[in-house]
């Protein structure tokens, strides 16, 4: 437990280091819940690390490196893609690979952003499966 609460402290330390930070909540199908607070840290000019905690009957925790493709049409609106591992520390522990397929519309007057994707996921831990199921929709402030 003390090597995970290294990795998450020094996760954060470089997180609130980059530029271009978004908080907020994402409401949908999540790891550990239906609500969960949600952030996205630039990482560059095409990548991102997306990362959600919810609290339910446990802790679920998905740390996603996304790519950002823009954009779609307009300015505004941008599409990404991305992959990495979620915990669920609860009853049942469960461990596992989640990706991300999204779309993105950040407002121009106002620091909001707006998001919908789609999170397959791929648990390995407890128990082995697929699911395909995972929708979500994002509201975050940016500054």
């Amino acid at each position: 437990m003390r090597k995970f609460t290294l990795i998450v402290a020094l996760s954060v330390l470089f997180v609130a280091g980059t530029n271009a930070q978004e908080i907020g909540v994402r409401f949908g199908n999540v790891t550990g819940g239906n609500v969960a607070l949600d952030g996205v840290f630039s990482t560059g000019d095409f990548g991102r690390i997306h990362a959600d905690v919810s609290f339910g009957n446990g802790i679920g925790v998905d740390l996603l490196w996304d790519f950002l493709y823009k954009p779609l049409g307009s300015e505004a609106l941008n599409w990404y893609t991305g992959v990495g591992p979620y915990a669920f520390i609860g009853d049942p522990f469960s461990l596992g690979v989640v990706g991300e397929l999204g779309i993105e519309y950040r407002f121009k007057e106002v620091p909001i952003s707006l998001s919908a994707d789609w999170r397959p996921y791929f648990r390995l831990v407890d128990n082995t499966d697929f699911g395909a199921d995972s929708f979500g929709l994002n509201v975050r402030w940016i500054f």
